[in-house]
């Protein structure tokens, strides 16, 4: 055992020793002596030792043609993330709240009791919550992020990655098909997908905005960015364009800001309407990636429209290597395009320089 940041080597600790190192070492910062491995030539044969039987460990694995750790862990990877998003979508960390039992929480949530037993201890094994006896209390992460008594709770924003399982789920299908399967362009999305995708949006954007001067926000979402300028720019005018499902959304976080008489909100369709001219900046944040190359071409030809002269497009997105093969968060979002959309995906800054 190695007690970092000290780097004192303990060897042939035993579940006797365990109490006292714990008092000694970690409560009175006293190593305890007696198991602490000083002789260099002895530490060094048991750390030569302890690595050799770890190569020995990977050769023989690789020659039993065993699948690597890593890549397992790759493979397996959406079962941690799908416990949460079930738990987020129950509100499960809600229901805990300071602490509560099994059946306190199932009694809350309408849950069955066993199934909720199980979730609570998974949670409970991947750090999110604690457990004492018979009952459960969130850690300070999900108590900050998952509960919405917090008001740093990110729970309805993380609820568009649940809609997000959803779709990826048909991601075989659309490599097949080429685009999206199972979309109703007719039918649209609901109130309850536009809410919690309008709320991740303003989470990300809330995170990065900064300054600029007058300017037109095209699908400006729930109005973060447009209303961060405003703050920053006493002498700001911004014009956000989005649908009219979008637009009520908008409009709270803007008078909750007190900016109703600089920050307007207008709808519109970003894929066919014009939007007028003489604006010194064109914000385009997370929209080109929702389009076709095609169609992109278009969006920035009305961009340019728009702008006054010596005006500016300013475009925030995922943004690949030429090969497309990096960053790899853009490759896989180019993914999450495809399963979503007719024609979206991520692009390259040459792809982005010949459209402009």
């Amino acid at each position: 055992m190695i007690v970092c940041p000290e780097g004192i080597w303990y060897s042939g600790v035993g579940p006797a020793d365990v109490p006292e190192t714990v008092d000694s070492h970690f409560r009175k910062d006293t190593p305890v002596e007696r198991l602490v491995r000083t002789d260099q030539a002895s530490l060094r044969a048991e750390v030569l030792n302890h690595r050799d039987r770890l190569r020995a460990a990977f050769r023989a694995k690789e020659t039993a043609g065993a699948l690597p750790d890593e890549l397992n862990a790759r493979i397996r990877g959406f079962q941690e993330s799908r416990a949460i998003l079930t738990a987020l979508e129950l509100d499960i960390f809600t229901a805990v709240g300071e602490q509560a039992s099994p059946a306190e929480v199932a009694g809350r949530l309408d849950t069955d009791l066993r199934a909720t037993e199980m979730l609570l201890n998974a949670l409970t094994a991947m750090g999110l919550l604690l457990k004492h006896g018979h009952r459960f209390r969130n850690t300070p992460v999900a108590a900050r992020y998952f509960s919405t008594a917090s008001p740093d709770c990110a729970r309805t924003a993380l609820l568009h990655t649940a809609s997000l399982w959803k779709s990826w789920s048909t991601l075989t299908d659309c490599v097949r098909a080429g685009t999206a399967v199972g979309l109703d362009d007719a039918a649209g999305h609901t109130d309850a997908w536009v809410q919690t995708f309008i709320a991740a949006m303003h989470r990300n954007a809330s995170e990065r905005a900064g300054a600029v001067g007058r300017m037109l926000d095209i699908g400006g979402g729930s109005g973060a960015y447009s209303i961060a300028f405003a703050q920053a720019n006493p002498q700001l005018a911004v014009d956000m364009m989005d649908q009219p499902q979008v637009e009520p959304i908008a409009q709270a976080h803007i008078r909750e800001a007190a900016l109703d008489g600089r920050v307007h909100v207008r709808c519109g369709d970003l894929r066919s309407s014009s939007f007028g001219e003489g604006y010194g900046v064109v914000f385009l944040s997370a929209i080109c990636h929702m389009l076709s190359p095609e169609e992109n071409g278009d969006l920035l030809r009305r961009c340019f429209a728009a702008a006054a002269p010596r005006g500016r497009i300013v475009i925030q997105d995922f943004v690949l290597e030429p090969e497309k093969t990096a960053p790899k968060s853009a490759a896989l979002f180019a993914l999450n395009m495809l399963t979503g959309t007719r024609g979206g995906s991520t692009y390259s800054e040459p792809e982005y320089r010949a459209w402009l």
